[in-house]
């Protein structure tokens, strides 16, 4: 199973960590799962203008190609000015559909204010439920106070709510496996009747 890590901000360095915080998490306790980070920071991304994938740079296809192949995504994103960065909202208008649908989708996001946390509730889940995506139960939002000078997570709340979202994730994910194999051979035994 892949799991991708999206850092879905070209700013700043929290969300970053934060994604990077649970996908450790995850090798922690499933080393079984590949885990990779998605860091926009690190890419010359095209902004989406309807034309066909194949016509945008090499990075924007790069960073098409990642998403479409895993099986299941940690989505981080800073909250500005309470809504999702650009940059994030180009992955949803590029990526085609038909790449989250039927996979587990989790989120964690960095604001300024302790308000912000509806982002998640009232765009984030909205969008994964038009993407006909699962979401984790579990999300994780933390502002400046939960980092220390060294932008280290120091907050033990947040730390076991990290530890929580990235078990959520892979049980999830396996479970929704599971289930789909199932689905499909019942599916064929009523096809072969």
């Amino acid at each position: 199973m892949k799991l991708i890590g999206i850092s879905g901000t070209i700013l700043g360095a929290k969300t970053c960590l934060l994604v990077n915080k649970v996908l450790d998490e995850v090798k922690k306790f499933h080393p079984q799962v590949e885990t990779s980070i998605l860091d926009l920071r690190d890419y010359n991304m095209q902004f989406c203008d309807g034309r066909p994938l194949a016509s945008y740079n090499e990075d924007t296809q790069r960073i098409i190609n990642q998403i479409q192949e895993a099986d299941f995504y940690l989505i981080g994103l800073p909250i500005f000015n309470g809504s999702m960065p650009a940059p994030l909202k180009n992955i949803f208008d590029l990526v085609p559909p038909t790449a989250f649908r039927h996979k587990v989708m989790g989120f964690v996001a960095n604001g300024g204010t302790y308000q912000h946390y509806l982002v998640i509730e009232n765009q984030m889940k909205p969008i994964a439920g038009y993407l006909r995506s699962f979401v984790a139960p579990s999300y994780i939002y933390v502002t400046n106070d939960h980092f220390n000078e060294a932008n280290e997570i120091i907050d033990t709340q947040v730390l076991t709510r990290i530890e929580i979202l990235a078990n959520e994730l892979v049980y999830m994910q396996k479970g929704l496996k599971e289930d789909m194999q199932y689905g499909l051979k019942w599916e064929k035994q009523i096809k072969e009747g």
